[in-house]
C-alpha cells in the first residue's frame, strides 16, 4: 500500500454502527365505540334479571323448607301426644268401673259395721265379709288402693274436708281426726278423695 492510500484511509471517518433500540410494545387497548358500549349494557341486563329471579327462587325455597320443617315438628308432637294419651288410656283402663264399684264397697263396710244379734245375722255377716274381701282384693289387683287419712296431715289433693273441729288434747292442727268416707287411688291418680274431719 502506498503512503498516499494510507493517508486517505486515515482521513476517512469510521462509520459508527448505531444500534437501534427496540420500541416498547404497548398493550392493545381497543377503543370502544358508542354502539359497542350499548351492546355491553344490554348484555348485563339479562344477567341482573337472572340474579333477581335466582334471589326470588331462593326466598321461596327457604320459605318452603321452613314450612316443611315446622310440619315435621308438628307431626312428631301429634304422634307423641297420641302415644301419651294411649298410654294413659291403658294405664287407667277401668277407671269408671272402679269408681262405680266403690259405693258397693262402702255399703259392704257399713253392713260389716252393724252388730250381729243372732246366729243367722252372724252367718250373714261372714258372707258379707267374704264378699267384701274378694271385691277389695280384685280392686287392689287392678291398682285400686285406699288413701291413708286417719291421723294424717290434711292434704287437699287427696282429702276433702267436710267439717272442721277444734284441736283437742294431743291432736295437731291441720290433722285428719275422722274419716266419713274412704278415699281411693287408681295407681298414681286419685280415684276418689277421702271425706274427712280436720282439727284446726
Amino acid at each position: 500500500m502506498t503512503k498516499q492510500e494510507k493517508a486517505e484511509n486515515q482521513e476517512k471517518p469510521t462509520e459508527e454502527t448505531v444500534e437501534e433500540t427496540p420500541k416498547k410494545e404497548t398493550p392493545f387497548e381497543p377503543v370502544m365505540e358508542a354502539d359497542e358500549v350499548e351492546e355491553t349494557t344490554e348484555a348485563q341486563a339479562p344477567v341482573e334479571e337472572a340474579d333477581d329471579k335466582l334471589a326470588e327462587l331462593q326466598k321461596k325455597y327457604d320459605a318452603m323448607e321452613d314450612s316443611f320443617l315446622r310440619s315435621q315438628a308438628e307431626i312428631k308432637n301429634i304422634q307423641m301426644r297420641n302415644q301419651k294419651e294411649q298410654a294413659n288410656l291403658l294405664k287407667y283402663d277401668g277407671q269408671s268401673l272402679a269408681k262405680d264399684v266403690l259405693p258397693v264397697l262402702d255399703n259392704l263396710e257399713r253392713a260389716l259395721a252393724a252388730e250381729a244379734t243372732d246366729e243367722s245375722a252372724e252367718s250373714l255377716k261372714k258372707g258379707v265379709q267374704m264378699t267384701y274381701d274378694h271385691m277389695k282384693h280384685a280392686l287392689e289387683d287392678h291398682g285400686v288402693k285406699e288413701i291413708e287419712a286417719q291421723g294424717q296431715p290434711f292434704d287437699p289433693t287427696i282429702h276433702q274436708a267436710v267439717q272442721t273441729v277444734a284441736v283437742d288434747g294431743d291432736q295437731k292442727a291441720d290433722t285428719v281426726v275422722q274419716v266419713f268416707q274412704k278415699g281411693y287411688y287408681l295407681k298414681d291418680r286419685v280415684l276418689r278423695p277421702a271425706m274427712v274431719v280436720v282439727a284446726q
